[in-house]
């Protein structure tokens, strides 16, 4: 496995398991926030500009469709953040936020989003720390 890969996958799978129980815990503060988030097109245009070069930050460093689950799952990671970045810089303002708010405010969907994104973190973390460096 690369190094690249082993690094990605610890950051990605860390990150996914600290800052999703926290959404999950406030649930009515997440709700609140990502309301308030696609009510300024300011903070959407900046956010959707961080998306887009976090996504291809990764892809340019990680794109590689083979070599086992790890390798594929984080060049999907990058895949996912770079695809996410431009739907909140090129669709119309109330598209988007109204997919995502019914997803968010309804707490059945709001769980069902959060469980896979908190086990690929945990997937992602345990392969990461698990597997050793092949340069």
């Amino acid at each position: 496995m690369s190094a690249r890969t082993i690094y990605l996958s610890r950051l990605i799978g860390l990150f996914c398991i600290v800052v999703i129980p926290s959404l999950v815990i406030h649930r009515q503060a997440t709700v609140y926030s990502v309301t308030a988030l696609f009510n300024s097109p300011a903070v959407m245009l900046l956010t959707g500009i961080i998306g887009v070069a976090v996504g291809l930050a990764m892809i340019l460093a990680h794109n590689i469709w083979k070599g086992g689950a790890l390798s594929v799952m984080v060049t999907i990671v990058g895949w996912l953040s770079l695809i996410k970045g431009l739907m909140m810089l090129l669709l119309p303002p109330g598209v988007e936020a109204e997919i995502i708010l019914s997803w968010v405010r309804c707490p059945l969907c709001f769980y069902l989003c959060m469980t896979p994104s908190f086990l690929i973190g945990v997937y992602l973390t345990y392969e990461g720390f698990k597997s050793k460096t092949h340069v």
